[in-house]
């Protein structure tokens, strides 16, 4: 065995309703002042109600800022840094865009480092603000992770990654995930177990810790997806969702994702498909390509994920429209012309097709969008 190093979260709460109790937790840090980074989704479906009336009720002031969208652009960031300087402590109750965000946003309050000399991995040199994260979808597992993407310019995605970001406490409440709708609760179920996938053949830093987290990720992501799209106020299966996410998460903070992300970025990017829902797009084609050398893998994880049996791209092929997701690049827009344009950028995500089990060039990533077509 090679020696590896594992960095997570260091406290996960996980029950439904446990948002009520991040008061507490911001009392117990001596918090006076609080930056609360959000969605106006979530503060108008009441899904933050219970956070902020805790923080209230623990004599801390709070300013809120709920212009959060996905994939955030750098002048948002900006702006939420410029809205909550002063604040002592960070919180977000959302989905993965806002706690991006707010990660960023507690490095950025802490110090004097500008975003723009953050950018890569390892890039982070201060501390930051206390902070506590609680995801709204079960997908992301930004929770758990030291990575926050960014836009940058009209398309382009950029990751910081530094230990830094990862928060002092990520709650898991199940209650925040039951007003998704069945799309979002679909591609974000299927980014989670991408994110398994990917930490279990990544190319680097693959270890004992990463896979253990993985494989449970996929049985109870695998086990619950179905359930949660189809009997959505299932509080017990969203619970064991939320938690998949997080596993995945850890996985991958510590075993990087691959192609799979390289190529979904730019649908996001250029067309503002979900990132979910971009991955799920690509899936069944990467899986396929990377088979040369990640099958044996990829025949370990798929009885765990789909325990009927079969081939793992072929059982997500299957899966897509049995949870309401589409299934081709054209479904969302994506043209003939627009393919070359999309594995220009993709071949620029170096950061991700390092990780790779199999190296892809232009000409690989072209073949893979034209199959996805």
């Amino acid at each position: 065995m090679t020696g590896f190093q594992f960095r997570t979260t260091p406290r996960v709460i996980s029950e439904a309703g446990a948002t009520a109790s991040i008061g507490t937790l911001l009392r117990d840090r001596g918090a006076a002042h609080v930056g609360f980074v959000t969605d106006q989704t979530i503060l108008d479906l009441g899904l933050a109600t219970p956070a902020l009336d805790s923080i209230h009720a623990a004599g801390c002031e709070v300013s809120i800022v709920s212009d959060i969208v996905p994939a955030p652009p750098e002048a948002l960031v900006h702006s939420a840094v410029a809205h909550l300087a002063g604040c002592d402590a960070i919180v977000s109750v959302g989905g993965g865009s806002s706690l991006d965000v707010a990660k960023l946003v507690a490095v950025l309050c802490a110090g004097e480092q500008p975003l723009s000399e953050m950018y890569g991995v390892d890039q982070v040199t201060g501390g930051r603000l206390p902070l506590i994260l609680a995801p709204t979808t079960a997908g992301t597992g930004s929770e758990v992770t030291p990575i926050s993407i960014i836009t940058t310019g009209e398309a382009q995605k950029m990751g910081v990654v530094s230990p830094q970001l990862l928060p002092d406490v990520a709650i898991l409440d199940a209650t925040l995930t039951l007003g998704l709708p069945r799309a979002v609760t679909a591609a974000t179920g299927v980014d989670a177990m991408v994110h398994a996938i990917e930490a279990y053949t990544s190319r680097h830093r693959k270890n004992p810790l990463s896979d253990a987290l993985a494989r449970e990720a996929l049985r109870l992501l695998g086990a619950n997806i179905e359930q949660v799209c189809e009997i959505p106020d299932d509080v017990e299966a969203r619970q064991a969702m939320l938690l998949g996410s997080c596993l995945a998460g850890m996985a991958f903070a510590n075993a990087p994702v691959a192609a799979v992300h390289a190529l979904a970025y730019p649908l996001g990017g250029h067309f503002h498909v979900p990132h979910g829902l971009s991955n799920c797009l690509v899936l069944p084609q990467v899986l396929e390509f990377n088979a040369p050398s990640a099958a044996a893998l990829y025949a370990e994880l798929a009885p765990i994920a789909f325990p009927g049996g079969g081939d793992l791209a072929e059982n997500f092929r299957a899966l897509a429209p049995r949870i309401g997701l589409s299934t081709r690049l054209s479904e969302v827009g994506v043209g003939h012309n627009h393919l070359p344009m999309l594995a220009e950028d993709a071949m620029k995500q170096t950061r991700l097709l390092v990780n790779n089990p199999r190296a892809l060039t232009y000409d690989d990533a072209l073949a893979i969008y034209t199959a996805a077509l």
